[in-house]
């Protein structure tokens, strides 16, 4: 028997130092080729169906490995439960005595500086935030990581973070007065000496993007890089071999010359008199995006003289404010550090505003929120980029997630970052779906972009709803389909009906599992990284096949570099990029081998266009109808008499 049977197999050690565990032949055969891939230094891509047991499969060989291991996850929240649950059940299975760490980016760390100079300011407004300090403040003396996740009972959107955490552009460094006690500084310092650390995708893609303005290496050197829900990657990877600037950060470098020339300096009017004016120039230009919140393309400023003057008033501010600085930086650490700030934000300015010759090979946009906006300059192709960091990180390299095949082809995900040489493999889910599933597709549905097709999808959702008995996921690709819905149910359903943007996303869970038939409503959100075993969620209903918005400038640039290399993008990218999504949506039904549940899916173009082939081929194999009788007839059965027919 190999290393691995011993440990994953039928009669293996975790079998009976697990609880709960079972085997499956997927995720044992899944950790053998981990493990040779670690042995070999290769780059495995591998898909791993739900149910396999894929966190197991790359715990295992990285803890019996002997190598320094880096696992990357897709969010703080599976980072969090695979260090905290996960990954202390295996290594405490095996009794292997690996040093392991937890690191996070350096928003999610306690800066004892900045909440001291929040303390010595005082001019918080509104007294939620003033009582958010001082539960800060009181935390602060008794925690040891200085994980902001800990204080749970402070959302995590919450005023208070950015005034008592760091960025990369106000941190001072080791001229800080608080460096010895940093809580981030320790971390990184745990992540160093450990055998095997936890950190997440942006925390990656950080540090490959740092790496290149010579801020030095902030993870540690490992043989071994495991990313998991790596479907994730590319997009997180394109946002930070990007550049930008937002409102936010303009308005942070305000309020931070603002405390430190009253710290270090206070005899130059100036300087506050022109972080004011700068101030309002932010906010101003905020205004004239109009009140939307919406993406567009670099054309629809190039084209609007009012925000071509608002930017130009902008960084001549900038530049104004730049001199000011000058003449007073070497005066402190703090005031050096905005000097910095205010020379790197005109570059990036100056950068965005360049002509086209200069950004050819990048997609410049606009993003708005409802008191901000972002100016973005994204890279159009980032696999020349990724792969070029991956050779700064030599060793093997494991790609996995649920998700990352079409069909059976990894080509889409290989060619985003540069992958064409890896080896791959692809795990089917070890479920029944032949028998715990049913996948319903209407008849007489009218075309997507046709009048009353959103009350076409509730005239379809609301009898199913019914024989389900609740306990239903209604998953949208629009929030104006998802407002709509919400409104018409309201008086249609009988059961409890929890509408994402209500109360937080945590909390909408926690209500849905614990009511029992309830019915949710979400969008982008809800359609992966949500485990809701049970009976409690026996129904998912998506409204339309997940095609990102051709409104969208990131992707229409994208689509517009392929037609000019006289490729395909509906087919080679489009396609590909919403079957991996309705994969993950579809992905929410079945979690346990226990769960029984139906999937419909409203529109017509899966069955009636010639690209549906490629999403029923990402599909699993679960039994079809188009009949709502089936489905009737399905939840009619009693759960132990479809199990008993099952076997």
């Amino acid at each position: 028997m190999s290393e691995i049977s011993e440990i994953l197999g039928p009669e293996g050690l975790l079998s009976t130092c697990v609880e709960g565990f079972s085997y499956r032949p997927q995720q044992e055969e899944m950790a053998q080729a981990v493990l040779d891939a670690m042995h070999a230094g290769e780059v495995l891509i591998s898909e791993a169906g739900t149910g396999t047991g894929k966190t197991f499969a790359y715990l295992v060989p990285a803890l019996v490995s002997g190598q320094k291991v880096v696992i990357s996850t897709g969010t703080k929240n599976l980072q969090d439960q695979l260090f905290h649950r996960d990954l202390p059940r295996i290594r405490e299975a095996l009794a292997v005595p690996a040093d392991v760490a937890l690191l996070k980016g350096r928003a999610n760390y306690l800066c004892i500086h900045r909440m001291e100079m929040t303390l010595l300011e005082g001019r918080l407004s509104g007294r939620e935030t003033v009582d958010q300090l001082m539960q800060v403040k009181r935390w602060s003396g008794r925690t040891r990581s200085g994980d902001v996740a800990e204080l749970s009972e402070i959302p995590e959107d919450a005023r208070i973070w950015p005034l008592v955490t760091s960025t990369t552009e106000n941190c001072l460094g080791q001229e800080c007065e608080s460096y010895s006690s940093c809580h981030l500084v320790e971390a990184r310092r745990r992540a160093q000496e450990a055998d095997l650390v936890v950190i997440n995708h942006h925390l990656l893609c950080a540090d490959f993007a740092l790496k290149e303005e010579g801020f030095g290496e902030l993870l540690p050197g490992a043989d071994c890089f495991v990313v998991d829900e790596a479907h994730q990657l590319p997009e997180v990877a394109g946002s930070f071999f990007g550049s930008g600037v937002s409102g936010r950060q303009l308005l942070d470098l305000c309020r931070d010359i603002d405390t430190e020339y009253r710290r270090e300096a206070g005899d130059i009017k100036a300087i506050p008199e022109a972080s004011a004016v700068l101030a309002k120039q932010v906010r101003d230009l905020r205004l004239l995006f109009g009140i939307d919140l919406r993406r567009g393309p670099w054309s629809e400023i190039a084209t609007d003289s009012r925000i071509l003057a608002a930017l130009e008033r902008m960084e001549q501010q900038l530049q104004e404010m730049e001199e000011l600085l000058k003449a007073v930086s070497a005066r402190g650490k703090g005031l050096e550090s905005c000097l910095s700030r205010c020379q790197s934000i005109a570059r990036t300015l100056a950068d965005l505003g360049d002509d086209e010759s200069s950004n050819a090979d990048y997609i410049r946009w606009f993003e708005t929120y409802r008191q901000s906006f972002r100016l973005n300059r994204t890279p159009l192709d980032i696999s020349g980029l990724f792969q070029a960091r991956m050779t700064q990180h030599p060793g093997s390299w494991i790609f996995t997630s649920a998700t990352l095949a079409v069909g059976d082809s990894f080509e889409h995900f290989q060619r985003q970052l540069g992958l064409q040489e890896a080896r791959s493999a692809l795990w089917e889910s070890p479920f029944d779906y032949a028998h715990q599933a049913l996948w319903f597709v209407p008849r007489g549905m009218p075309q997507p972009r046709e009048r009353g097709y959103n009350q076409a999808v509730l005239e379809v959702a609301v009898p199913v709803i019914e024989a389900s008995r609740g306990r239903a996921f209604l998953l949208f690709t629009s929030h104006r389909a998802l407002r709509e819905a919400a409104e018409a149910l309201e008086e249609r359903l009988d059961y409890p009906l929890l509408v994402q943007g209500s109360m937080p996303k945590g909390e909408l869970l926690a209500r849905f599992r614990k009511l029992g038939n309830a019915v949710l409503l979400g969008t982008a959100s809800f359609w992966e990284g949500v485990d809701v075993r049970g009976e409690a969620l026996s129904c998912v209903i998506i409204d339309k096949l997940p095609f990102a918005s051709p409104g969208d400038p990131v992707l229409q640039a994208r689509i517009d570099a392929l037609k000019k290399q006289g490729g395909n993008p509906f087919m080679e990218f489009q396609v590909p990029q919403a079957a991996i999504a309705l994969k993950q949506g579809a992905g929410r039904l079945i979690r346990d081998e226990q769960d029984r549940g139906v999937l419909v899916i409203c529109d017509p173009r899966l069955l009636k266009r010639g690209y549906g082939h490629v999403f029923l081929e990402s599909m699993p194999a679960m039994a079809r109808t188009r009949d709502l009788a089936d489905v009737v007839s399905f939840f009619s059965q009693p759960v132990a008499a479809a199990q008993e027919e099952k076997v």
